[in-house]
């Protein structure tokens, strides 16, 4: 097999879930249905924080920008997957590919920090109750984002840069609906040592790390609980975790399903990409529901807002119709 340096290659194809030409208008319809229920399920969450006074507060905030890197995180894998399947070609660009492996990487790996940092804004609600607005005072909320979004475009351009000195094989067909790194580097031809070890390193600091924290500030969490005599406060601060808990659960344990499952055969990578769809899609349309459905804050913001919206159309209708009486007139 003949190799080729990377400036010479073209693109790769995305071979999909799929390559049944019966079964691609099924998955376009329920990809699209699921990209749509993710993109108006968050949006609704930013603009009830942002339209609610009451939910001016760190949870609420650090739950409006996961809900945007939920979108940003979608936006980046299914548009271009849906385009695939509408034209019935599987190519993506070399410079498409990087793009798409840079942006999944930096909200991926945001995803997991603001889970770590929830994590803690609910430890110092429920362990420190008195001194919660004076430890998450704004100057740090708008720290812990900026830190973590740091921490993730470093990460993603460390990695695609890596992947800038690799060269390619002719056989550049990807088991997967998007650019995943561990499938980029499989096709690699140059020596892939430094990459593999970058990609280890990483997942120990920045995956069994946050993880680490997360644990340990719901092993100090249930402890405190447990520690209240009544039972209303017992399950009031469990139900104030309830939903992050979920949350955690759903995206790390469908990510640890992934990776623990996924192995050299064909058949084993389909599946393992059929399982990605869990945490890339599944995991980012579900979040919405988990926090709404189980905060009754939440829930009243949301229908004052959806209450709000035949209102604002109609507003906007006013210079139409306003526009409309006076050509009549003239």
């Amino acid at each position: 097999m003949t190799s080729e340096n990377h400036t010479d290659v073209s693109g790769f194809l995305l071979l999909g879930l799929s390559e049944d030409p019966e079964l691609q208008p099924l998955l376009f319809g329920l990809f699209l249905s699921m990209y749509l229920v993710t993109v108006l399920g968050n949006l609704l969450i930013i603009l009830a924080v942002i339209s609610d006074p009451h939910l001016h507060t760190p949870m609420y905030f650090f739950l409006s920008i996961l809900s945007f890197v939920d979108i940003s995180f979608t936006s980046t894998i299914v548009p271009k997957m849906l385009l695939n399947i509408q034209t019935e070609n599987k190519a993506i660009s070399y410079t498409g590919c990087l793009t798409q492996v840079f942006f999944f990487i930096v909200f991926v790996c945001m995803d997991n920090l603001l889970l770590t940092v929830m994590a803690y804004d609910r430890f110092v609600a429920i362990c420190h109750p008195l001194y919660y607005m004076v430890i998450m005072n704004p100057c740090l909320c708008g720290l812990l984002i900026l830190l973590s979004l740091f921490i993730s475009i470093m990460n993603a351009l460390l990695h695609s840069l890596m992947v800038l000195r690799l060269s390619f094989c002719t056989d550049l067909e990807i088991p997967h609906f998007f650019c995943e790194l561990a499938q980029i580097l499989k096709l690699a031809c140059s020596d892939t040592l430094i990459n593999n070890i970058l990609v280890y390193l990483e997942t120990s600091l920045l995956g069994v790390g946050p993880l680490s924290g997360i644990i340990f500030s719901y092993i100090r969490i249930v402890s405190s609980i447990l520690r209240i005599p009544s039972t209303g406060g017992k399950c009031k601060s469990f139900s104030i975790c309830g939903s992050h808990l979920s949350v955690v659960s759903l995206f790390y344990g469908t990510c640890v399903g992934v990776y623990l499952s996924s192995a050299a055969t064909l058949s084993s990578r389909r599946r393992a990409a059929v399982a990605s769809v869990m945490y890339t899609i599944v995991t980012p349309m579900m979040n919405p529901f988990i926090y709404s459905l189980r905060n009754r804050d939440m829930k009243r913001a949301l229908r004052k807002l959806i209450s709000a919206i035949p209102s604002f159309l109609w507003l906007c209708h006013l210079p139409c119709m306003w526009a409309s009486r006076t050509s009549q007139k003239k």
